[in-house]
C-alpha cells in the first residue's frame, strides 16, 4: 500500500509541473512567514493608510504601488498570502485528521458505527458546500448563545472550523475504503493474533498505510479551501478588513477595475496560481506515491 521514499522522490522529480508547483508554493510560504520581517525593513505597515499617496504607481518605496487608501499593495499581498495559506493548510489538515479518525473507525468496526458515520458523510456530501458556507458565515452566532469573540464572522478559527466540518466526509470515505482492505491483510491479522488492541491496530498498522492517499487528498483539498476562503472574503463573509486576504483585496478593488486594474489582477493572479499549484502538486504526489505507477509515471 506504500511506496519506498527513495522511489517516490525519484518519481516526483520526474514530474516537472509538480516540481515547479512545489517551488512556487515554497516561495509563497517563505514570503508569508517572513513577510513581517520584510515589512519592518520596508517601513510602512500593511494596514497603514496614507490618503496623500492614493493609487500611486510602482516605485522603490512601493514596488507594486498603493491602493485607494494609500496602503502598500505588496505588503498587503504578503499579508493576504499569510492569511490565505494559513486557512487553506490548517482547514485541509483539520479535515484530514477528522476524516481519517472517523474513516478508520468506521472501516474497522463496521456495523452500526459504519452505517451511522457514512450516512452522516452522505448527508454532508449531498449539501452544496459553497452556499452552505455562505449561509453559516453570515449567521449571527451570538443569537445561538456564543460569546461575541467566538462568533465574529471574520475570525480565522471560525472559518477554519466551518470548512473542516464540511470537508471531512470525502477523506473519511477514502480512509474507510483503505481500512476495509487493510484489516483483512495478513500483517494486521498477525498483530491481532498477538494481542494488539483495536486502538493499536488502527494507529500502528492501518492508518500509516493510508498515508499516501491521505497526503494527496489533503494537498488537493488545500487549493479548494483557499478558493472557498477567497470567495467568502470577496462576499464580505470571510476575513474582515483591516486584515488583508486575497479575497477581500478583490472586494476593495472591484470598483477600481477600470481605473486601477492592477489592484484586481494581483490578488486574482495569486489565487489562480496558488490553486493551480496545489492541484499540480497533488497530481505529482499521486503519481509518486501510487504503488501502481511505473517508472515512467503512468499507471499500467
Amino acid at each position: 500500500m506504500s511506496v519506498p521514499l527513495a522511489l517516490a522522490a525519484r518519481r516526483f522529480r520526474a514530474h516537472p509541473t509538480a516540481l515547479a508547483s512545489a517551488a512556487v508554493l515554497a516561495a509563497m510560504g517563505l514570503l508569508a512567514v517572513f513577510g513581517p520581517l520584510l515589512t519592518a525593513l520596508l517601513g510602512p505597515d500593511a494596514g497603514q493608510v496614507d490618503l496623500l499617496d492614493r493609487l500611486a504607481s510602482p516605485s522603490l518605496a512601493h514596488p507594486l504601488g498603493t491602493d485607494d487608501l494609500g496602503r502598500d499593495v505588496l505588503l498587503r499581498l504578503m499579508e493576504g498570502a499569510r492569511v490565505s495559506l494559513a486557512v487553506g493548510l490548517l482547514a485541509a489538515l483539520a479535515s484530514a485528521v477528522l476524516g481519517a479518525a472517523l474513516g478508520v473507525v468506521a472501516g474497522f468496526y463496521g456495523g452500526l458505527i459504519d452505517d451511522a458515520l457514512m450516512r452522516l458523510a452522505d448527508i454532508l456530501l449531498a449539501l452544496p458546500l459553497l452556499p452552505v458556507l455562505i449561509v453559516l458565515a453570515a449567521v449571527d452566532w451570538t443569537k445561538l448563545g456564543l460569546p461575541l469573540a467566538a462568533s465574529e464572522g471574520g475570525d480565522l478559527a471560525r472559518l477554519i472550523l466551518l470548512i473542516a466540518v464540511f470537508g471531512w466526509p470525502s477523506v473519511a470515505r477514502l480512509v474507510r475504503g483503505a481500512t476495509l482492505s487493510l484489516k483483512a491483510r495478513d500483517f494486521v491479522r498477525a498483530a491481532e493474533a498477538l494481542g494488539a488492541s483495536p486502538a493499536r491496530l488502527m494507529a500502528r498498522h492501518i492508518l500509516p498505510n493510508t498515508a499516501s492517499p491521505l497526503i494527496v487528498a489533503t494537498t488537493l483539498s488545500a487549493g479548494h479551501v483557499i478558493l472557498f476562503e477567497s470567495v467568502l472574503s470577496f462576499l464580505g463573509l470571510g476575513i474582515q478588513p483591516p486584515r488583508a486576504s486575497w479575497g477581500n483585496m478583490l472586494t476593495g478593488a472591484q470598483e477600481l477595475v477600470w481605473t486601477a486594474p492592477a489592484l484586481v489582477v494581483y490578488p486574482g493572479a495569486l489565487i489562480f496560481v496558488t490553486v493551480l499549484a496545489f492541484n499540480f502538486l497533488g497530481d505529482g504526489l499521486q503519481d509518486a506515491l501510487d504503488p501502481r505507477t511505473n517508472e515512467s509515471g503512468r499507471v499500467p
